[in-house]
């Protein structure tokens, strides 16, 4: 897939803890939002709105839930860690690079999914590293 921009160019989205301003660079070499696992040789987007607002939500660390929007500075691929392993095709438009994502700007309001719902996502997450299945590619 090219990272090329168009006239109609698809947005992409990072959801984290982390507080960073525009133009600051997200780089591979840190470790997840979500496990405790070796630094990542990817970083991780999505070109749904939904998907970041779950990475955000889930994110590991006490700081407030941010979602930006960026732009990849290389090539791009499907997400194999959920494309056809937890969702047929790609669906939640979730993608890796190895190449710096840039940040244009922060997305300041958006709505975190319900209680009861995101209680329910905490649990299997908690369950998949109990059971050592939420390694990240």
């Amino acid at each position: 897939m090219s990272a090329s921009a168009t006239k109609f160019s698809q947005s992409f989205f990072h959801g984290t803890r982390v507080d960073l301003e525009p133009g600051d660079l997200i780089v591979v070499g840190y470790q997840s939002n979500f496990t405790e696992a070796k630094p990542l040789s990817w970083v991780y987007f999505a070109g749904t709105l939904d998907a970041a607002i779950w990475g955000a939500e889930l994110a590991a660390g006490s700081g407030q839930g941010r979602i930006y929007v960026v732009e990849p500075t290389g090539p791009i691929e499907d997400d194999p860690n959920l494309t056809n392993k937890k969702f047929p095709g790609n669906p939640t438009l979730s993608y890796r690079s190895r190449d710096p994502l840039r940040i244009i700007a922060e997305v300041m309001k958006w709505q975190g999914h319900p209680p009861e719902q995101l209680q329910t996502m905490k649990d299997v997450v908690a369950r998949s590293k109990k059971e050592g299945t939420e390694i990240i590619d």
